[in-house]
């Protein structure tokens, strides 16, 4: 009865137990980003330079490009040509004669439709014929083909190519492919005056060991020719009243993280400029030109010539002598809002522009001329210390996250992040976070402990050769913050960047010098809570 008791005692002892979990705090510090940025990439291609130690802007880029192609562009053309034996029924062919009878014109002007564009003498870069022959003759016969205005190293074109015999239910036929590359092109026809027309002479010959045959009314010799991915690298004429108009949109999405605040830009040049290496004269406009921020404020270019129409005159020269005519528009702070345009920190930039070739007619007697080096361009170009005031520039951008933690197992309680910099550049930044949820509602702002300081308000180093500024800022996360991670989506950083002056305390141009640079090192300093 005791041991039974006993026994019984122990289960209950034993099942009225409970495990307590095991529960212990950490502290972790983990480097998230040692990174160091700096302008050197952007020297000398044709964005920076340098000058007296400092940086300069110095940028050029191409907006529009011409070719000759676009200018004198020949599509592709099929011609067909049918043959039957005239007048005469039942000619007689014999052995290693012509199958036309007396009286078929074999010689033909062909057209190249062209549109108002009116062209004399062309060379090819590239371009083929196809050349197909239907024999309906009893017999085998060779194509004799004259091209009188081809030529290529001064020979003119003159080839012969095979024939196999066949009937009128079933023609014998040929097909030949004519590199064209190389080949110059007098397109004045027959006369010599007349514009995109070339001669071309045909003739049949029969097998000289063949038998004889008749060519009578049911036969019907067809020479189709096909023109194709023709490529022109010289052409002289008339190139037309063409109209060339676009609206370009230029994105410059990084700027999107604009919010609020001023920029102050030193003196600034900026042109297009137009380069026309083809000869013939245009006529081009600026219609408008404009830019929207972030914020959707807009404000467009005055000044400069905007709006008002300009001469782009022809090219000058020949083959190794060819000089292109420039003109430019030029936008300064004495002719222009150039400063208020870029001050406003566009995100997308609109210009709109046209450029009329002949806009008088043919008045060059058909002379219009372009070689493989000729092209109608325009460029930006854009020149200024670079010298920027910053006052109160709020740029702000945001980062999707996926913070997931248990709390029955691991949690973080409380922590902090931390900011190490070393800013060679003479900007200061003050640094918050903000951290939204699903929704993009504000959950917490974290503000840094510190402003991120200005190369100026620093001291010399003499490693770099320049004047560094050292900062820590701390992000302190509190316990309601961490508390609530798995409810943050977003977080979103705002910098409030100005360049101050250290003697008078006021937001001013501050000139960037060679070498700057900012090195970031960001790390956690977490406490964790444990349970296993």
């Amino acid at each position: 009865m005791k041991y039974s008791l006993f026994i019984l005692l122990l289960i209950t002892l034993v099942t009225s137990c409970k495990k307590e979990q095991t529960v212990w705090e950490s502290d972790w510090s983990v480097p998230i980003i040692n990174d160091t940025l700096t302008l050197t990439n952007l020297v000398n291609d044709s964005t920076l330079t340098e000058n007296s130690g400092f940086y300069e802007l110095s940028l050029t880029r191409t907006l529009f490009d011409l070719n000759l192609n676009e200018i004198v562009n020949i599509p592709d053309t099929t011609i067909n040509e049918q043959f039957t034996n005239g007048s005469i029924d039942n000619w007689s062919i014999s052995p290693g004669s012509s199958i036309f009878p007396p009286g078929v014109i074999t010689t033909d002007e062909h057209v190249l439709l062209l549109e108002d564009v009116q062209l004399k003498k062309i060379i090819l870069q590239a371009g083929q014929i196809k050349v197909k022959i239907e024999n309906p003759l009893g017999l085998n016969a060779n194509l004799i083909l004259d091209l009188p205005g081809f030529t290529k190293e001064g020979i003119p074109f003159n080839e012969t190519y095979p024939i196999l015999t066949g009937s009128v239910a079933s023609p014998g036929f040929s097909e030949q492919i004519i590199d064209l590359t190389g080949y110059t092109i007098d397109l004045t026809g027959q006369s010599g005056t007349d514009y995109n027309t070339f001669v071309s002479d045909v003739d049949v010959i029969a097998d000289p060991d063949g038998v004889s045959t008749n060519f009578g009314n049911e036969h019907t010799v067809v020479i189709k020719a096909t023109f194709s991915d023709v490529k022109v690298s010289y052409a002289r004429g008339y190139f037309g009243s063409r109209l060339i108009s676009d609206i370009v949109d230029v994105d410059l999405s990084a700027l999107d993280i604009y919010e609020s605040g001023a920029i102050d830009l030193s003196t600034l040049s900026l042109s297009f400029d137009i380069e026309n290496g083809v000869k013939v004269g245009a006529e081009g406009i600026l219609n408008s030109v404009s830019n929207k921020n972030a914020l959707g404020n807009i404000v467009s270019l005055t000044g400069g010539g905007i709006g008002n129409a300009f001469n782009i005159d022809p090219a000058t020269g020949t083959w190794n002598t060819l000089t292109p005519s420039l003109n430019s528009l030029n936008f300064t702070s004495a002719n222009s809002n150039i400063e208020n345009y870029l001050e406003n920190l566009g995100a997308t930039h609109t210009v709109d522009y046209s450029i009329k070739l002949n806009p008088w007619g043919n008045t060059s007697g058909s002379w219009d001329e372009i070689y493989p080096q000729s092209a109608l361009n325009v460029k930006l170009r854009a020149q200024m210390p670079l010298a920027i005031g910053l006052n109160n520039l709020i740029l702000k951008d945001t980062f999707e996250v996926d913070l997931v933690q248990d709390p029955e197992k691991t949690r973080i309680l409380s922590g902090e992040l931390i900011l190490n910099t070393s800013n060679a550049f003479p900007f200061s930044a003050d640094v918050s976070i903000m951290l939204l949820d699903a929704n993009g509602n504000l959950l917490h702002t974290v503000n840094g402990s510190e402003k991120i300081q200005a190369a100026q308000f620093g001291s010399f180093d003499v490693n770099h050769n320049l004047n560094v500024a050292e900062s820590e800022v701390h992000f302190v996360l509190s316990k309601d913050v961490v508390s609530g991670l798995n409810d943050v989506k977003f977080v979103l950083v705002k910098s409030h960047f100005n360049s101050m002056d250290p003697m008078t305390m006021v937001n001013e141009q501050m000139i960037i010098p060679v070498g700057a640079f900012v090195s970031v090192k960001l790390k956690t300093k977490f406490k964790s809570e444990n349970r296993f």
